[in-house]
């Protein structure tokens, strides 16, 4: 290591990952996994090497009998058709075709052996595109506006920007062992489209007056992220120019590095150090690294569109993005490879994955869009999805996750079955499910987030829910409340639907859900659920 290692003054304090990681670095089992488990097999594998993994961006897939996740970092989103056809083609040959698009604008495979690695790692590698770091204690993709270079929303181009910091930090050994998972966005849209409250490091479109001349740039935020015990981010008060992002994104998770938690693994995130040290603290940590900077300008961030882009809309040079709903974010290679050939043959060549685990297609000229739009592909990965079906969200669940307690996928793509064919509502609610406390699926921040459980019944243990009201991110950025009383799984479909008809008969005029949770309170909301579950007890 060419940098200090402060935590190691005191050894009987690490958690036992922590051992692990000095013993040896994470970014190590990405030779050995090419050179002896690929050769050897998934029964030469030490449960240390196999929580290494992760630096592959490589995790076991439930149950634990020799199948693997894999996720394969995609910086904003931005793919160019022949690296998504690269990577239908992995997903085809190695992973039964079943694609994923995260909540992090990422792909992600399940299904794999660890003799596929080598193949896949170089098949990767041709196109320019890597799995590794993709998960771990390590700064790990960084999420950004899929519409970067066309956007008439955004007030710079941040390609060059995301591509300058990711390079910096992949494969970096000085940043490979921070104390946990850290996650970075950048976005220079005004809709805040890469939802920076809920990363550990994210820039935000500002403006600020220098020298007598507008500068366009960034305001900084850091310490927000989910899972158990969710926190938003805190804007810090310096003005970044794009210059000097680089800067700030070595400084903060240096800071990270060298004072975040080591000694509990739920203690470790970013988000405890900024919440036992405050902003201003943490500033001034910050300030001592890299120097002095501005105080932060106007903020340009004007509202939440929450990374929807269905439909057919202008791109700032006069041609047209598709944006299309992927259902709770499952495709497969041979939809991934139809969408490449649409993209060829009518737009720009590229695929886009957004945070709503949606894809956009980009660059079609106004003469190409009905041709393009009778694409058959188009007629499930619609640009014009039916309203809950195109808001609702949901992390992988306990089909390949080891750390869901319940099935989600396909429950969530039933629930929005059922709303849309018994709930007419003008208003899109955003429902998101999640399997575990861990939170990927980003139940927080939804409209209704749906938490999964289990209740015992005198059948046994079933799938259950526990569900929260009322979250948004951008200006009045909060996280959803939880109510009381978990909903079984088959009953959630109809619980969801009342509590959307109290919604919808109690709104006033053009009011949000959001609005009117703020404006009815959560206790509201609280009561009505404890009378729907109290009629399902009644039968």
């Amino acid at each position: 290591m060419a940098y200090e290692t402060p935590w190691m003054s005191d050894p009987s304090k690490l958690n036992k990952m922590e051992l692990w990681k000095i013993e040896k670095d994470g970014l190590d089992v990405i030779r050995t996994i090419i050179e002896k488990y690929a050769l050897e097999g998934y029964d030469s594998i030490p449960e240390d090497d196999m929580n290494r993994f992760k630096w592959a961006g490589v995790y076991e897939q439930k149950p634990r009998d020799g199948y693997f996740m894999m996720r394969i970092r995609i910086n904003s989103g931005v793919l160019t058709s022949t690296q998504a056809r690269a990577l239908a083609s992995i997903g085809r040959d190695y992973g039964r075709g079943l694609i994923d698009v995260t909540t992090r604008q990422a792909i992600q495979y399940h299904w794999l052996r660890i003799e596929h690695m080598p193949d896949i790692f170089k098949r990767l590698e041709e196109v320019g595109l890597y799995s590794y770091e993709s998960c771990g204690d390590c700064p790990r993709t960084i999420v950004g506006n899929p519409l970067q270079g066309i956007d008439k929303d955004e007030l710079m181009d941040t390609t060059a920007l995301v591509e300058e910091v990711n390079d910096f930090f992949l494969m970096n050994r000085d940043f490979s062992n921070l104390p946990r998972k850290y996650k970075m966005s950048i976005s220079a849209n005004i809709y805040n489209n890469a939802h920076a409250e809920i990363n550990d490091l994210a820039f935000t479109p500002a403006v600020k007056e220098i020298d007598g001349e507008e500068v366009i740039g960034f305001h900084a935020w850091v310490g927000g992220g989910l899972s158990a015990k969710p926190y938003l981010a805190k804007e810090l008060d310096i003005f970044v120019r794009p210059e000097e992002a680089l800067k700030v994104a070595v400084g903060v998770t240096t800071l990270f590095r060298d004072h975040g938690y080591r000694e509990k693994r739920h203690h470790a995130r970013l988000k405890f150090l900024v919440a036992d040290w405050g902003p201003e603290k943490f500033q001034e940590e910050l300030l001592k690294l890299i120097g002095d900077m501005p105080s932060k300008g106007i903020s340009k961030t004007v509202g939440w569109q929450a990374a929807y882009f269905d439909g057919v809309h202008k791109q700032k040079d006069g041609r047209n993005y598709i944006g299309l709903n992927v259902p709770v974010g499952r495709t497969n290679s041979d939809e991934l490879e139809q969408l490449c050939d649409i993209a060829e043959q009518y737009g720009e060549g590229k695929i886009r994955t957004t945070m709503s685990q949606n894809i956009i297609i980009t660059g079609v000229k106004d003469e190409d869009l009905e041709a393009a739009l009778a694409a058959p592909v188009f007629q499930r990965l619609t640009p014009d999805p039916k309203p809950f079906m195109s808001r609702t969200v949901s992390c992988t669940g306990n089909e390949f996750c080891n750390l869901a307690i319940v099935e989600t996928k396909e429950r969530a793509r039933r629930v929005a079955e059922y709303l849309d064919e018994n709930v007419q509502l003008d208003e899109k609610i955003r429902i998101h499910f999640i399997g575990c406390p861990n939170g990927c699926g980003q139940k927080h921040i939804a409209d209704i987030g749906l938490q999964g459980s289990l209740v015992k019944t005198p059948e046994g243990m079933v799938d259950a829910f526990d569900i929260a009201v009322g979250g948004i991110l951008g200006p009045g950025a909060v996280l959803n409340k939880p109510l009381k009383g978990r909903v079984k799984g088959d009953d959630v479909p109809a619980v969801l639907a009342e509590l959307i008809e109290f919604y919808k008969q109690g709104r006033e005029s053009g009011e949000t859900f959001h609005a009117y949770v703020l404006r009815v309170g959560v206790p509201a909301f609280q009561e009505k659920l404890t009378e729907l579950l109290a009629a399902k007890a009644a039968g």
